[in-house]
């Protein structure tokens, strides 16, 4: 049978996220204040948007999640069409003493949300590029994919990430590195300013001139600070990669790791890359050498030449067998296609922790948990290369993590079909097992759970005064 060519690679593997998947429900997006609505009812009365109460038609398509594992149960939702619309909310959840929680696109989804006011911000898709300036103004609710596009036509692209389905804004509040991070920096790095509504219920803009406090802590502290409407971020002149992902056997999971490991730390600031351990459902749209099988793949993307890349990359080619291999060419605008995250909901559970080092101590570790002989019903294991100016403070210094790893090493399991149930003991034991090794990491990837300690201790005591003075009263507290 002959080996399929990168193009039906490529084709496959955008029809098919790589992990088990489930199909979203459309979202409805009408509906109206219940009439049993409470004696603050009329603080949303001027809301433009649709406002859902449990048991209303629609109620539970506009909760919905990209984090299937959790059914959110708010009291009360807005569908928030402009920033009035998130401060009434606001007001509405500090008056009753409810605490206010915000959702786009519901991939960092990480609880059901029980007694909340809950604002999704997926209508607010305002999005503007400035070719002048390299900048782009986006809304809440625009995901990657609508930045990246639009970016293109100008011959520049953001610091999105391995996905362009997440959304833009919640994606650079906790960080954000992708592809090109080990060149330009974290997401965070290049946001000139931010539109919010804090926890009076009151509209701001925040840059290095206003609440510099709270712009300091809102690139990388994440939540609990604000309730952002729009940002403006740079954008940079890339417009093509030589990049995609080389597929090995599982049972040569060993020497491609090792080779990895003493490689990637060589590779130039301008090449990315991470390895990722897969078990693949069986699923007949894959390629055939990858249905079912538990895989290594190897992803890459560097801006310089073809001809350089192809010579960087001799030592991971020649470390195994080789089930496919897609790495070319390609516009920046095929970014997604070097990881082929999931495009559709499904219930999983991740955690994750960066590392000093990748020593051969720390592979073994790993292996021993989530290799073929370890029992994981791990969907991915997954290790990337840090450092470069992901390593840097930017010029106008931000609340982001993980600038001291060298490393990130990140666990997903589906939690849904055989081995669910272990998922989350095995998510445990994968990071306690690198402790030795471990430091703090990218807050994006640290899953749920306290994050407090991503921080130093004078970070984090800086956040918690920004928080108490911009919100005494917790209505936005994580």
């Amino acid at each position: 049978m002959s080996r399929p060519t990168r193009g039906q690679v490529l084709r496959s593997l955008a029809a098919l996220p790589l992990l088990t998947s489930l199909r979203s429900t459309p979202v409805t997006t009408t509906s109206t204040l219940s009439a049993s609505a409470d004696r603050h009812a009329e603080t949303l009365r001027g809301v433009r948007g649709p406002v859902f109460r449990p048991g209303d038609a629609g109620f539970a398509e506009e909760v919905a999640g990209f984090n299937a594992a959790f059914q959110p149960r708010p009291s009360l939702v807005v569908g928030a069409t402009t920033a009035d619309d998130v401060a009434a909310a606001v007001r509405y959840a500090r008056a009753t003493g409810a605490k206010a929680r915000v959702q786009a696109t519901g991939h960092g989804l990480s609880s059901d949300l029980a007694g909340t006011v809950l604002v999704t911000t997926k209508r607010l898709t305002g999005l503007r590029i400035d070719p002048r300036h390299r900048t782009a103004t986006v809304g809440a609710g625009v995901r990657w994919k609508a930045v990246v596009d639009a970016a293109a036509e100008h011959g520049l692209a953001p610091l999105c990430g391995s996905s362009s389905q997440v959304g833009a804004v919640g994606y650079t509040l906790g960080g954000g590195h992708g592809s090109l991070g080990r060149r330009y920096g974290y997401a965070a790095d290049h946001v000139r300013s931010l539109d919010v509504v804090t926890a009076d219920g009151h509209r701001r803009h925040v840059d290095v001139l206003h609440h510099h406090d709270l712009f300091w802590a809102l690139r990388g502290g994440r939540d609990g600070l604000a309730v952002v409407t729009s940002m403006t971020v740079d954008l940079v002149p890339v417009t093509r990669l030589h990049g995609g992902g080389i597929f090995h056997p599982g049972t040569s999971a060993k020497e491609v790791l090792h080779a990895w490991r003493t490689w990637a730390p060589t590779l130039p600031e301008h090449v990315s890359t991470s390895v990722a351990l897969l078990r693949l459902p069986p699923d007949p749209a894959l390629p055939e050498p990858l249905r079912g099988q538990f895989v290594v793949h190897v992803r890459f993307t560097s801006t310089g030449t073809a001809a350089e890349a192809d010579r960087l990359l001799q030592p991971v080619r020649a470390a195994a067998p080789v089930l496919i291999d897609t790495i070319g060419e390609m516009p920046f605008t095929a970014i997604d296609s070097v990881h082929a995250d999931p495009t559709r909901p499904m219930p999983v559970a991740q955690s994750g922790t960066g590392l000093r080092e990748l020593c051969a101590g720390t592979l073994d570790a790993v292996l021993a948990r989530a290799d073929a002989a370890s029992g994981s019903t791990l969907a991915m294991v997954e290790l990337r290369l840090l450092g470069g100016a992901l390593a840097r403070q930017p010029r106008v210094p931000n609340a982001v993590t993980g600038r001291g790893a060298q490393f990130s090493l990140l666990g997903l399991g589906v939690l849904a079909g055989p081995g669910a149930e272990r998922v989350p003991q095995q998510l445990h034991a994968l990071t306690t097992t690198v402790q030795p090794w471990a430091t703090a990491g990218p807050l994006n990837l640290a899953g749920g759970g306290d994050h407090s300690a991503l921080w130093s201790a004078a970070d984090r005591a800086r956040l918690a005064t920004v928080r108490h003075r911009h919100d005494p009263r917790g209505t936005l507290a994580p």
